[in-house]
C-alpha cells in the first residue's frame, strides 16, 4: 500500500508539493493555518482538510511534508515525529544548529525518518555531474563556486544567504563529503537590515577552497555552480536548456621553460536524463519511507549547512 502523505502549509512551496504529490498518488491530505486556503486545495486536488492541530494524531497520514515559515520546521517536525509519522522538511529545516540537533535526535530516538528539501541534489545534471566526479573524469577538485542571483523573493525574516544558499551548499558538501574548516562571510543590506548580497568563502580540508555568491537584488538570473579539477572543469547551469545545463571544458594548463602555458577547448555538453527535481525528490521520499532507508539529504547534512549560514551571516545595524 502507498504511503499516505499529507502537505503543512499551502504557499507556493507547498502547492507544488500538493501537486506533485497527487500525481504521485499519494496526497492524503492539506492542512494549513488559513482553513480556507487548505479547503481550497482539498477541494482541487481530491483530498481532505485537515487542521494543524488535527493532523499529527491522524491515523490516516503516513508522513507529512512541512513547508512552513522556517522557524516553525523544527518544532512541527519534532511533533510530527513523535506522533509516528515520516518528516520531510523543507529547507532550512530550522533556524538555529540547537533545533536541528533536537529535530535529528527525536528522528533517532522514534526511528522515524526525517529529510530535508535541498531540491537540487535530485536534478538529474547535478546527479550526473556528481557521477563525473565520482568517476574521476574531473580529476582531484580544487575549487568549487557558485552563483545564485536574481530579483526577490524578498522576506521579512530570511536573508539572501538563508534563502538561496542552502541548495548550493547541499551540493558542495556532497561533492567535497567533508565539512569546511574554515567560513568566512561578508555581506551588503540595501533595502533594509537583511543582506540582500551575499558571499561565503569556505575552506576545506586538503586545500580545497569554495566561494558562493547569492544575491535577490540582481537584474539577471544565475543558477551555476561550477567545479575546477586538475583534469577538466563542469558547469551545472540551470538556466541553461536541457540539452546545456551540464558543460565539460577541458582545458589543459602547464609550466613551461619557466612560463604558464594554456589550451582552451570548446565544451562538451553532456547527456542528461530529463526530469523534475521535486518529482524525484518526493519520490526517494517515499522509497526511504517503504524500504526504511538513509535519505539522501539527512538532517546531519542540513545541520552542516546552518552550522556554515551561522558563521557566514553578517549583521546589519
Amino acid at each position: 500500500m502507498k504511503p499516505r502523505i499529507a502537505v503543512l502549509g499551502c504557499g507556493y512551496w507547498g502547492s507544488n508539493h500538493i501537486r506533485t504529490l497527487k500525481s504521485l498518488g499519494v496526497l492524503a491530505a492539506v492542512s494549513d493555518a488559513n482553513e480556507a486556503r487548505a479547503e481550497g486545495f482539498a477541494s482541487e486536488h481530491d483530498c481532505v482538510a485537515i487542521s494543524p492541530e488535527a493532523l499529527f494524531e491522524h491515523a490516516g497520514i503516513d508522513a507529512i511534508v512541512l513547508a512552513l515559515p522556517p522557524q516553525f520546521h523544527a518544532e512541527y517536525a519534532i511533533r510530527a515525529m513523535r506522533s509516528g509519522k515520516d518528516v520531510l522538511v523543507e529547507k532550512p529545516i530550522a533556524l538555529t544548529v540547537d533545533d536541528a540537533q533536537r529535530a535529528v535526535a527525536v528522528a533517532r530516538e522514534t526511528g522515524r525518518i526525517i529529510m530535508v528539501g535541498h531540491v537540487l541534489r535530485f536534478h538529474p545534471a547535478f546527479e550526473k555531474l556528481k557521477e563525473l566526479i565520482d568517476k574521476g573524469d574531473l580529476g582531484e577538485i580544487r575549487y568549487i563556486h557558485s552563483h545564485r542571483l536574481g530579483l526577490g523573493k524578498f522576506h521579512t525574516e530570511n536573508d539572501a544567504l538563508w534563502d538561496l544558499a542552502p541548495h548550493d551548499l547541499s551540493m558542495i558538501l556532497a561533492i567535497t563529503g567533508a565539512a569546511p574548516e574554515e567560513v568566512r562571510g561578508e555581506g551588503a543590506a540595501l533595502l533594509d537590515h537583511l543582506s540582500d548580497f551575499a558571499h561565503l568563502h569556505m575552506r576545506f580540508p586538503g586545500g580545497l577552497r569554495s566561494h558562493l555568491f547569492t544575491s535577490r537584488l540582481n537584474p539577471y538570473r544565475e543558477r551555476r555552480l561550477t567545479v575546477v579539477g586538475d583534469k577538466a572543469m563542469a558547469v551545472f547551469d540551470d538556466v541553461e536548456p536541457w540539452g546545456r545545463k551540464l558543460a565539460v571544458y577541458r582545458h589543459a594548463v602547464w609550466h613551461d621553460s619557466g612560463h604558464w602555458a594554456f589550451t582552451t577547448n570548446e565544451p562538451t555538453y553532456v547527456d542528461v536524463e530529463e526530469g523534475m527535481p521535486l518529482t524525484r525528490e518526493l519520490q526517494h521520499f517515499l522509497d526511504c519511507i517503504e524500504t526504511r532507508g538513509e535519505p539522501r539529504t539527512t538532517g546531519e547534512e542540513a545541520i552542516e549547512v546552518l552550522r556554515i549560514l551561522t558563521a557566514g551571516s553578517v549583521t546589519h545595524g
